[in-house]
């Protein structure tokens, strides 16, 4: 027999569901702590032996922590149990053609570390030992036994496998077609590694510690080199059948438009993105190769710069409105590796379509955001991806 848990998870006492147990379990008291066994077991579903049993399993592993007894009660008091944000940490990277970005987290999401390098060379065999060498030093430098590390978490610029838009132009990894970078990470970390694409991590970021942090329906457009897209529906991350949902700097906003390197002609990418504004800008002259660079020009009000934002906009509020009307969110979220007054000035311009079913007068927040967690979202997005893989149960598979 099973009971519904106040988190609306509830576990199973077979043991085939152990490690959803456990997950179940500290996902509660995470939720409601303190919390004593009794009431851990009524809540989740499961007998006081197998939560004995789980909490003595989690306090071992340092997940949970004793928190005296409660008083006031009838009988022997209940012993407590806390979430341990300090029991165990993870890691997040972004690895982009041009940088590599470190973020070490806590249990509760809290950024404890953090490093931002160059990268001289991003195929595979020197990108992997920047990595490593980036983590290591993440390692070395936190309060952690590396025992505690749960995992690393590295999210990349999709698309992912064989495909015509997988090796072409400056948004993508060059020379990483045929490589399992899950393994290839792990034999040089050593440690457990979660592959994720950049836009996706961005997207749990955003929901785990963002504005998007009460929402379960948003879509979230993230400036790399090049344009993603992280979707979460209903809660859930959607990436399609190889991982590949959201390549949206591939969709034609011009017929007849410029030359992609993916083949296209006239691709979202070729206008919008960080790479299509550093294009622009050197035809005047200017040399922007970095955020602050973007920034600095809309500090000044730059003509030029002023002419890429209106243009980019124009193209974006075509995608913006399609996403609107496929996926029906509750808002649509910019945000990644451009700096926050740029992406203000782009959301200032977008003239949205009206022909959208997110063109409501009952909305309670705008249809489109600026991300809250900036720059190093994809980054903090990877490490909380290790730990919500950790902590929190998979309620599609119960």
């Amino acid at each position: 027999m099973t009971t519904k848990s106040t988190t609306g998870i509830i576990g199973g006492n077979a043991l085939r569901n152990r490690d959803h147990n456990q997950k179940v379990v500290l996902d509660y008291v995470r939720a409601n702590e303190p919390a004593g066994r009794a009431e851990i077991a009524r809540s989740c579903g499961l007998s006081i032996q197998a939560v004995s049993n789980i909490t003595a399993e989690l306090e071992r592993q340092k997940l949970l922590m004793p928190d005296g007894h409660k008083t006031g009660v009838r009988g022997k008091p209940a012993l407590q149990y806390r979430f341990n944000p300090e029991g165990a940490f993870a890691i997040g990277v972004e690895l982009r053609p041009d940088v590599i970005i470190v973020a070490a987290l806590n249990l509760s999401g809290k950024q404890i570390y953090f490093e931002r390098v160059m990268l001289k060379d991003a195929h595979p065999e020197p990108a992997i030992k920047a990595v490593g060498d980036q983590v290591r030093a993440a390692i070395a430098a936190t309060a952690f036994s590396p025992k505690s590390l749960l995992g690393v978490g590295v999210v990349m610029p999709g698309p992912f496998g064989e495909t015509a838009i997988s090796s072409a132009g400056e948004a993508v990894l060059p020379g990483w077609e045929d490589v399992d970078p899950q393994a290839a990470f792990e034999a040089e970390i050593g440690h457990p590694v979660l592959i994720e694409n950049d836009a996706t991590a961005a997207a749990v970021s955003e929901r785990v510690a963002g504005v998007a942090s009460d929402m379960d329906d948003f879509c979230y457009v993230y400036f790399g080199t090049g344009i993603g897209l992280g979707v979460i529906s209903q809660g859930h991350v959607m990436r399609g059948a190889f991982g590949n949902a959201g390549e949206i700097g591939h969709i034609v906003t011009q017929i007849g438009g410029r030359d992609c390197p993916c083949g296209n002609k006239g691709c979202l990418e070729t206008y919008a993105s960080r790479y299509a504004a550093r294009q622009h800008l050197a035809q005047f002259g200017i040399d922007a190769n970095s955020g602050d660079d973007f920034a600095q020009l809309v500090a000044q009000d730059n003509p030029h710069f002023r002419d890429w934002l209106d243009q980019a906009a124009q193209h974006l509020a075509h995608v913006i409105g399609t996403l609107e009307n496929i996926f029906d969110p509750q808002s649509v979220i910019l945000g990644g590796a451009l700096p926050d007054a740029v992406i203000n000035a782009l959301i200032e311009r977008l003239d949205l379509p009206e022909g959208s079913v997110s063109n409501r007068e009952d909305r309670t927040c705008p249809r489109v955001m600026r991300g809250f967690s900036g720059r190093l979202t994809a980054a903090l997005g990877a490490g909380a991806m290790v730990i919500h893989q950790t902590i929190t149960p998979n309620t599609r598979t119960y």
